[in-house]
């Protein structure tokens, strides 16, 4: 029986929400639940009409769906830590580093990350990442180049003063120079 109504949607949310949020809870990052859980619904919101008789188990696949592009979306990030790293220790590609000094660096400049806000790893990704010239990463973000180069001495202050000092890891504040 395909839902139609609103009263109906409702009735399939109201049954099948707290399964669900247990259901993501256990798998899902913690600051990706409330996400998880919304996107699901919308997406069941937009193909009510499709939904089976026993729409819990379409909702956890989809949820499982969203995970994994949450997952994605974490590896990206860590992948954008490890090129800061890289492409700003001088001769870091040329020298064979300790491997666990290198884990340890990775680790703490990986924390210093996650603790950035958005917009501060947004900043840092168009320069680092996606090497944009700062006129192009202003437009991408909707700025004077001006903005945009002020934001980015900021997000480069605050990741140098996220790491903690005397560490072998320098990438921030060797971008900061």
């Amino acid at each position: 029986m395909p839902i139609r109504t609103e009263a109906q949607f409702t009735e399939v949310y109201r049954a099948h929400y707290e399964d669900l949020l247990r259901f993501v809870r256990r798998r899902a990052h913690p600051m990706n639940v409330d996400d998880i859980v919304g996107e699901t619904f919308l997406a069941a919101w937009r193909r009510r009409s499709e939904l089976p008789e026993d729409p819990r188990p379409w909702l956890f696949r989809t949820a499982r769906n969203a995970m994994l592009n949450a997952n994605r979306g974490m590896r990206r990030r860590s992948a954008l830590v490890v090129h800061i790293q890289q492409s700003s220790e001088p001769g870091a590609r040329h020298a064979t580093p300790d491997m666990t000094d290198q884990v340890e660096n990775r680790l703490e400049l990986g924390a210093a990350w996650q603790e950035l806000a958005p917009a501060d790893q947004e900043v840092l990704a168009l320069h680092v990442w996606e090497e944009l010239s700062a006129r192009d990463a202003a437009r991408v973000l909707g700025c004077t180049r001006a903005a945009y180069a002020m934001r980015l001495t900021r997000a480069k202050r605050r990741l140098a003063a996220r790491l903690t000092a005397g560490t072998a890891v320098s990438p921030a504040l060797a971008m900061t120079r």
